[in-house]
C-alpha cells in the first residue's frame, strides 16, 4: 500500500511553526516510503477563510521546499460529505440535537458542580418524534451530532504515544453540522481520509480525543459508504512549547514571513523542526536525502518539543557557512564573485548581511585614528607591499622580519587600515579582493600623518 500522508491547514491566517513542523514530518514520513504528501486546504468555514491565505499557505511551502503530491480545497468538495452525512444518518449515526449554546453550557456547569465529566447527555435522543416536531414547528433548527457506539473501547496503536484506549461513553457524541447547515472539523475530515486514501495521519497531541472520535466515523464510514478503505494509521506528536518550558502565544506568530525577514535560511529551519522533540541530535543538515533517511517516529519523544530561537540562529550561521556560491550568487552584491563570497562567507549569521561585508573590498572604509607608532609601521608596510600570489602572507613575512613585530601588533594595524575593522573575513583571502591600486592606497593614507 502507498503511503499517504496530507497536511490540512485551514486558510484563516499564516502558517505558524508549529504548522510548519506538521508539515514538514507528513512530508518526511512520505518521502522515505516513497508516497505522496497531499495539500488539503480546510476552508469549510466561509467566514473566516481567506484566498489571499490560500496563497500564502502555497508559497510558505514552496520556499520551504515541501511541495505537495495534489492538492485539495474542501470548499469544493461539499457533496462528499454530503452524500457521508445521509449514509451515516440512514443508519443512525448521526441524530438533531435542539438545545442552545446557553443551554448546553449551563448543563456542562451543572454537571461540573456535581464532579462529573462534561458530557453531552444525549437529551435529544430522548425526544419523541412529536416534541421534535413542536420544537422545529417554533422554528429551532438542529445541529446534528454523530451517535459514539458505547460498546467497545475504543484501541488504536498510535505511532509516538504507543497504544491508546478510550471508553467511548466518557466522550460527547460530536456535533458534526451546525444549525446553518455548515460543517465542523470532524467528518469532512474522516470523509477526505478516505476518499484519498490516507494512510498515515500524523499530527499533534491536541487531536487525539478527535482521533479516538475519530476512529468510530472511520469504521461507520466505511461500512456504510467505502468498503475498499481503511483506517488510517495514527501518530501524535508532543506540542511546542518556548524555550522557557511553557506554551508561547509568540510561537503561533512565527511564520515563514516573519523567519524570512530576518533572513533564516529555510534550510535551517527545516533541520530544526525535522528533529525537534525527537531523540537524534539537532544539527545543521541541508541534505534532505539525510533527514528524510533517518526520519523514525520511533525517536519522537512525549515530553513537549522546546522551540529555541538562539538554536535557530546558531543553525543559519551553520548552514550560511556551508552554502555554496551557486546557491546564493543570486542573491549577492553586484561584482562579488565566488572568491569573494568564500572569504566572506564566514563572518555571516544571515546571507543578508554580505553586502555590509563587501563594502571592505568596495570601500570607502573610515580608518581608525594611529598612533605615531603605527603609523610610521604603516607607511613601511606600504612600501614593502608586493603583489603576487599570496601578497598578504608575503607581506606580513617581510614585516615580521624587518620591523619585529609580531601577533596582534603585527597584523590588527594592517587590519585596520585596509578594512577600517579590527576582526573580519581572512586577510589572506580578502587583500587580493581589494587589489593592489586600493591596498596601496589605503596603506599609504593610514600611514600618512595627520594634517596640523
Amino acid at each position: 500500500m502507498t503511503t499517504i500522508t496530507r497536511f490540512a491547514p485551514s486558510p484563516t491566517g499564516r502558517l505558524h511553526v508549529g504548522n510548519i513542523r506538521t508539515a514538514l514530518h507528513n512530508w518526511l514520513l512520505a518521502r522515505k516510503a516513497g508516497g505522496r504528501f497531499l495539500l488539503r486546504i480546510d476552508d469549510t468555514d466561509a467566514e473566516r477563510s481567506r484566498d489571499e491565505f490560500v496563497e500564502a499557505i502555497r508559497e510558505d511551502l514552496a520556499w520551504l521546499g515541501l511541495s505537495p503530491d495534489a492538492e485539495e480545497r474542501q470548499s469544493q468538495r461539499m457533496d462528499k460529505y454530503e452524500a457521508a452525512f445521509d449514509a451515516l444518518k440512514a443508519v443512525g449515526r448521526v441524530y438533531p440535537a435542539y438545545e442552545t449554546a446557553q443551554e448546553l453550557e449551563l448543563k456542562r456547569k451543572i454537571q461540573l458542580s456535581r464532579g462529573l465529566p462534561p458530557i453531552y447527555d444525549r437529551a435529544s435522543l430522548r425526544l419523541t418524534a412529536d416534541e421534535r416536531a413542536a420544537k422545529e414547528a417554533e422554528g429551532v433548527a438542529p445541529h446534528w451530532r454523530f451517535k459514539l457506539d458505547h460498546e467497545e473501547p475504543i484501541r488504536w496503536e498510535d505511532g509516538v504515544r504507543r497504544m491508546q484506549k478510550f471508553d467511548p461513553a466518557q466522550l460527547s457524541d460530536p456535533v458534526i453540522r451546525r444549525a446553518d447547515g455548515s460543517w465542523l472539523y470532524m467528518l469532512p475530515s474522516a470523509v477526505d481520509d478516505l476518499d484519498m486514501g490516507v494512510t498515515d495521519v500524523l499530527r499533534g497531541e491536541d487531536h487525539v480525543s478527535n482521533t479516538a472520535v475519530q476512529i468510530q466515523m472511520f469504521t461507520a464510514l466505511i461500512a456504510a459508504q467505502y468498503p475498499a478503505q481503511h483506517i488510517p494509521r495514527f501518530a501524535h506528536e508532543a506540542l511546542l512549547v518556548g524555550k522557557e518550558g511553557k506554551l508561547s502565544k509568540r510561537l503561533g506568530s512565527l511564520g515563514c514571513d516573519a523567519f524570512r525577514e530576518r533572513g533564516i535560511e529555510p534550510e535551517a529551519l527545516i533541520a530544526l523542526l525535522a528533529r525537534l522533540g525527537t531523540s537524534q541530535p539537532v544539527e545543521p543538515i541541508a541534505d534532505r536525502t539525510h533527514l528524510v533517511e533517518t526520519f523514525d517516529l520511533s525517536t519522537f519523544g512525549r515530553a513537549p518539543a522546546k522551540f529555541d530561537d538562539t538554536e535557530l540562529e546558531r543553525l543559519n550561521a551553520a548552514i550560511v557557512h556551508s552554502m555554496d556560491f551557486a546557491k546564493v550568487a543570486d542573491r549577492l552584491p553586484k561584482g562579488m564573485d565566488e572568491a569573494g563570497w568564500h572569504a566572506v562567507r564566514p563572518n555571516l549569521s544571515h546571507v543578508g548581511e554580505v553586502e555590509d561585508w563587501w563594502k571592505l573590498v568596495t570601500g570607502p572604509i573610515e580608518q581608525p585614528e594611529f598612533s605615531d607608532e603605527d603609523r610610521a609601521y604603516l607607511a613601511q608596510a606600504g612600501e614593502a607591499l608586493e603583489w603576487g600570489e599570496d601578497p598578504w602572507h608575503a607581506l606580513t613575512g617581510k614585516l615580521k622580519e624587518t620591523t619585529g613585530r609580531k601577533g596582534k601588533a603585527l597584523f590588527l594595524p594592517l587590519r585596520q587600515a585596509l578594512t577600517g575593522m579590527d576582526h573580519g573575513p581572512d586577510m589572506a583571502e580578502l587583500l587580493p579582493l581589494i587589489g593592489e591600486k586600493e591596498a596601496r592606497a589605503r596603506l599609504e593614507r593610514a600611514g600618512t600623518p595627520p594634517r596640523s
